[in-house]
């Protein structure tokens, strides 16, 4: 009789037990369908003006205009991103607090000894909406008119080569660019991509790993010559520009990446919905054209895609930092 009871017991506590998880799932699954009830905050790691506060106030504007709801870029800049980043990464795992994440998130790890957040656990990535590939240039006083003869220029005269850069992502596409090449180069280091470049044209230093946006209008001079560009692929408005594997560096690519990311524990439904909405944003002819103007494309990834892409970039800068002997500060 006594067991009889408790075995009623078990099963009626079992009953409310599956009831309650029930639910929880019921409660769970509405706060996502509710998503987003209020402002989001954007997070943008960077002063405003640059690229990175360009690319997120036009799609949060999008999307809120999508969404009626206000994204409101909030800049923090400081500490090559970091500052913004931990911002995010100690915030509530709900979606509302979004980074505005570039190519330099997977860098710092590279550069840093110790950083205040794990770039893996403590994120999770929502969507990626853009890529723009740096460019091999030269200056007039290097006679070469290709990838290969530049290379072939830089293993005949080791150090001969003084490479411009603006530092940061410059600093590590241009040791990446010279340690992939296989030949010793000095980089010089500039406070900007433009006073880099004038000295290119200036035949003070002889080449720059630059952006397409900066290095555009020196380009039509013709007192600047692009080479190659660093992406996977040709460029839309420069076809008949090579790429830098196309012109004999197969393991070289470059390109600044912009996307958003959530703090680590964020539920999947919440990073899908803004993964959907953002790429339809980004079919959006205006979207193409906002692109285009800071010398990129358009570029949708689902979340395995991106979550991949952070691991490769992590190992890949890892590498170049660690090639160039470059110092963790």
């Amino acid at each position: 009789m006594k067991r009889a009871i408790t075995l009623a017991s078990a099963l009626i506590v079992a009953a409310h037990g599956g009831g309650a998880a029930a639910q929880g799932k019921s409660a769970g699954a509405e706060a996502l369908s509710s998503y987003p009830s209020k402002p989001i905050r954007l997070i943008v790691p960077q002063a405003p003006g640059g690229s990175n506060d360009i690319m997120a106030r036009y799609i949060g504007g999008q999307l809120g205009e999508r969404w009626s709801r206000q994204v409101v870029v909030d800049n923090r800049p400081g500490a090559e991103g970091i500052i913004g980043s931990e911002l995010v990464a100690r915030a509530a795992p709900d979606g509302y607090t979004l980074l505005m994440a570039s190519t330099a998130f997977t860098m710092n790890p590279a550069m840093m000894k110790k950083l205040p957040y794990d770039p893996i656990k403590d994120f999770e990535f929502a969507a990626t909406f853009g890529r723009a590939p740096v460019l091999i240039t030269v200056g007039p006083s290097l006679p070469v008119n290709s990838v290969k003869e530049l290379v072939a220029l830089g293993k005949a005269k080791p150090n001969y080569i003084t490479m411009g850069s603006a530092g940061g992502f410059m600093h590590f596409v241009s040791a990446m660019f010279r340690s992939h090449g296989g030949f010793d180069a000095t980089i010089a280091l500039y406070k900007g991509g433009g006073p880099a470049l004038t000295d290119v044209m200036g035949g003070h230093v002889h080449m720059a790993v630059a952006t397409v946006l900066t290095a555009a209008p020196m380009l039509r001079t013709g007192k600047l010559k692009a080479l190659a560009t660093g992406g996977a692929k040709r460029l839309s408005t420069m076809p008949e520009l090579p790429t830098v594997a196309e012109a004999g560096i197969p393991s070289y690519e470059a390109s600044i990446w912009w996307g958003w990311a959530s703090a680590g524990g964020t539920p999947e439904p919440i990073l899908q919905k803004i993964n959907t909405e953002v790429a339809a944003i980004l079919k959006l002819p205006e979207t193409g054209k906002r692109m285009a103007a800071e010398g990129a494309e358009s570029e949708a990834s689902t979340i395995p895609q991106i979550r991949e892409m952070i691991k490769a970039d992590l190992v890949k800068w890892a590498k170049v930092a660690a090639d160039a002997k470059m110092p963790k500060i």
